[in-house]
């Protein structure tokens, strides 16, 4: 008699690229060696999808020898709604220039890689890594809910920061106009706003933009972080271009909008030698004034940066990171408040100067457009009784 046929039990394909590793919560997540196939990622900045920190176990993407990898689909941009309660974010940072903030998104379609804000993701139980750019959360009440804290007793106006943690004209923006409606509030209420982005789609609400800088309740500051397409696309692949971003420059510039043009992040060996270039570019747009951010590796950031530079800059990778802790007091980031925007030592000395003397051979940074809490009315409560005319 012949024995029966062995039969081998297909993969289940919701666990085939994944095995599941226990850890510490906390622990940083394992992200060197399990980079996601570049069919899966194109167009994405980060190179791997590690899980968060604060998850107890570790997802590691492997092969079962089934090439069960290759048939797994590429990562799609998913949006998720935030019912969030309140909008406006307040901090205490005294190496930042404002003290409340919004962020209408969570998570960044950008991708760039080098993004500080990757690490708030693991909050979610996300990863900062390719969930950070593809699992988007809006709040779409976010106009609704700034009137009512704009309303509210007690509330004392000054300027609100928007963009500082995510992209306010991100893609997305596209679809759902909540800038817009948000700079409607503000402009209503007469409140100032103070806006950073990477996005000529901001050029969409020059009208609005136009109107509140007449009354000094709007700065605008584009990030522009090289001038070399092709290195943009490899560092921020779904921004706009450097050239389109100095074309919203100049746009708002001459609509009467105060600019200002952000070389952030300034990172050694890969864009430090365009600082100029950067510089005299913007002031040929008419911007007024400038800024730099040393690069920022916080906790799972720097993972992500050194796959980034292992994948596309293998030969830099070293130098680079070299560099890094010459200017962080020996350690790839230092969070110190007054140390974390500029760094230290010799290198980020040069660097500073390098920065100051250009803005001074262009004229930048000689005036700065103050705004201004006169025109400040709040908005009516949705009890409030309207008024008769």
């Amino acid at each position: 008699m012949s024995a029966a046929p062995a039969f081998r039990r297909l993969p289940d394909p919701a666990r085939i690229d994944a095995r599941l590793e226990p850890r510490a919560v906390g622990e940083a997540a394992p992200y060197a060696h399990h980079a996601v196939a570049p069919d899966r990622r194109r167009g994405r900045g980060a190179v791997s999808n590690a899980t968060g920190r604060f998850e107890p176990l570790a997802r590691v993407a492997f092969d079962d020898g089934w090439q069960s990898l290759e048939d797994l689909p590429p990562f799609t941009t998913t949006v998720t709604t935030d019912t969030a309660r309140k909008v406006i974010t307040r901090n205490e940072s005294p190496d930042i220039p404002f003290d409340r903030s919004i962020n209408p998104y969570r998570g960044c379609e950008h991708g760039c890689v080098y993004c500080f804000a990757r690490p708030t993701h693991a909050y979610l139980g996300l990863s900062p890594g390719l969930d950070f750019e593809s699992k988007l959360f809006v709040k779409p009440d976010a106009p609704e809910l700034l009137a009512r804290e704009l309303a509210a007793k007690g509330y004392v106006p000054k300027t609100i920061a928007i963009g500082t943690n995510t992209d306010p004209y991100q893609p997305i923006e596209r679809k759902t106009g909540l800038m817009r409606r948000i700079l409607e509030v503000l402009e209503k209420a007469g409140h100032p706003v103070g806006i950073v982005t990477k996005s000529d789609l901001i050029l969409r609400d020059l009208d609005i933009l136009s109107r509140m800088a007449d009354r000094k309740l709007v700065r605008v500051g584009l990030s522009v972080t090289t001038l070399d397409a092709k290195l943009s696309r490899l560092m921020e692949p779904r921004a706009p271009t450097p050239s389109r971003r100095l074309a919203a420059l100049r746009g708002l510039a001459e609509a009467g909008v105060p600019t200002t043009v952000m070389v952030a992040p300034v990172v050694p060996a890969i864009n430090d030698a365009e600082i100029e270039r950067i510089l005299d570019a913007a002031a040929a747009a008419g911007v007024e004034s400038a800024g730099y951010v040393l690069l920022r590796l916080p906790l799972e950031v720097r993972d992500l940066f050194r796959e980034w530079l292992v994948t596309h800059f293998p030969d830099r990778e070293r130098h680079v990171f070299t560099l890094i802790r010459q200017m962080r007091g020996g350690k790839d980031y230092d969070a110190r408040f007054g140390e974390r925007m500029s760094g230290s030592g010799p290198y980020a000395w040069m660097l500073g100067r390098r920065f100051e003397k250009a803005c001074d051979r262009l004229g930048l940074n000689l005036r700065r457009t103050a705004l201004t809490v006169e025109h400040f009315v709040p908005p009516p409560k949705p009890s409030a009784q309207l008024e008769l005319f």
